[in-house]
């Protein structure tokens, strides 16, 4: 690990140099315009923020330095014998800005297995809340608990040199990322199986280890986790778990107070919750309809009277996107290799094939295609977890991959504390009446 541990400080100085002068000969000049309707809309956007790791293009989807989802399962090295690539591996490329050897990414995975230990105060935490505790909630007391073990909280605390910052960062990120998986397994294990003991095998790689410690052995569910982790990772920076992990994180909070803020806002139902609201969106369907087969012509009229009620469609739409997420695509693709029968991953294809044609025809949707949540929930319900509540730890556990690369580029590079300007109603209209008088406006 010490190797891959190098080689980001050497390539983080390079970059923090070129930053240096980046902002010496440009730091004045303007970015772009900002208009009063993104003040009120969420900020929709605006560029404000600078995040190494990943680029979401409109209609291309989501880039990992560069590289595509579909570049990426041809690029990234797999398990052996296996067909989807490593997660580990993503980590690396986030983190190096190059693509890793099957031996880098084995390195990863072993850091990762020794890493894995959990202190027992963390269980007992999770222990004291009522196991009727959303799953979500669970996750983030049992990443609150780990806290206490964070090595840049610690460093700190004894007054470690700002420019040394990132290397207990570093450490807390791999700390937290290795520990995870066994948390969320504690969580689904106590909820959903009984409090059954947990089962590893600290020689499989970090996602299959992560499909054992939840009680799943068929190796196509180890396949699926693997693709799932890796296309879930991240998103760029201005996603609410992305954002709100940087934003805690420029406080100078560890990775783990940083990284449970950025599962807090995962856990909305705007965001990360989605893909639990759309399986809950199918199951109903399929109720009210009184059939698992429904037709396209069923499936178009019950999606008109969802919209009808003032109710959205979930699983479709996205605030950047303008394109069929290139991560559903995979996950489609990943269906019709392993599951072409299932007659639930038929009916998300149906969806699939009216849902966008309704959509398009209100004239208010920017984006009628589907995203990343609108597959993941028939995939895992084919190998058995029906339990959709649970859905949104499992994207937690891969969007560490991203937020704690970033974390780490943020700590070397020297981010500052983020403390965006706020306006109010008043001083905007102050603003606008002004320029009026001026005509400017």
């Amino acid at each position: 690990m010490i190797d891959i541990k190098k080689k980001f400080r050497t390539k983080a100085d390079k970059e923090a140099a070129e930053i240096k002068m980046l902002l010496k000969e440009n730091g004045d000049r303007p970015v772009e315009e900002v208009v009063v309707s993104q003040l009120y809309q969420g900020m929709r956007g605006i560029t404000s923020i600078v995040s190494e790791v990943s680029l979401l293009d409109p209609l291309d989807g989501i880039k990992f330095r560069g590289y595509t989802i579909a570049e990426l399962q041809e690029k990234l090295p797999k398990a052996q014998g296996g067909t989807e690539p490593l997660p580990e591996g993503l980590f690396y490329l986030m983190l190096i800005g190059e693509l890793p050897t099957e031996e880098e990414v084995k390195v990863i995975s072993k850091a990762l297995a020794d890493r894995s230990n959990i202190p027992e105060h963390v269980f007992k935490t999770i222990d004291a809340l009522p196991i009727s505790a959303h799953p979500m909630t669970q996750f983030v007391t049992g990443i609150m608990a780990l806290q206490t073990e964070s090595l840049f909280a610690k460093a700190y605390s004894e007054g470690i040199n700002k420019k040394d910052y990132w290397d207990p960062i570093f450490e807390d990120a791999l700390n937290l990322i290795a520990r995870l998986p066994y948390i969320a397994a504690y969580v689904y294990s106590r909820k959903y199986r009984n409090g059954a003991p947990l089962k590893s095998d600290k020689s499989l790689d970090w996602a299959a280890n992560f499909a054992l410690l939840l009680g799943y052995t068929e190796r196509d569910f180890l396949k699926l986790m693997r693709l799932y982790m890796t296309i879930h990772a991240d998103h760029e920076g201005g996603n609410v778990s992305a954002h709100a992990t940087h934003l805690v994180g420029s406080a100078l909070s560890d990775p783990y107070l940083s990284f449970a803020a950025g599962m807090n806002g995962l856990a909305g139902p705007l965001h990360g919750l989605a893909n639990q609201e759309v399986i809950k969106w199918i199951f109903e369907m399929l109720k009210t309809l009184g059939t698992d087969t429904p037709s396209k012509e069923q499936i178009a009229q019950y999606a008109k009277d969802t919209l009808a009620s003032g109710k959205v469609i979930p699983g479709y739409g996205h605030g950047v996107l303008r394109n069929t997420d290139p991560r559903f695509l995979a996950q489609k693709a990943f269906a019709e290799a392993n599951m072409p029968q299932d007659k639930l991953v038929q009916t998300v294809w149906h969806i699939f094939e009216v849902v966008p044609e309704i959509l398009a025809a209100t004239g208010k949707v920017k984006n009628p295609w589907p995203n990343v949540d609108a597959h993941s929930g028939a995939l895992l319900v084919h190998f058995g977890m029906k339990e959709y509540e649970f859905y949104t730890v499992l994207f937690g556990v891969s969007r560490s991959l991203g937020v704690m690369a970033n974390m780490c580029w943020s700590r070397a590079l020297g981010f500052a504390l983020e403390r965006p300007k706020s306006i109010t109603t008043k001083a905007i209209k102050q603003w606008l009446d002004e320029g009026a008088k001026k005509g400017a406006l």
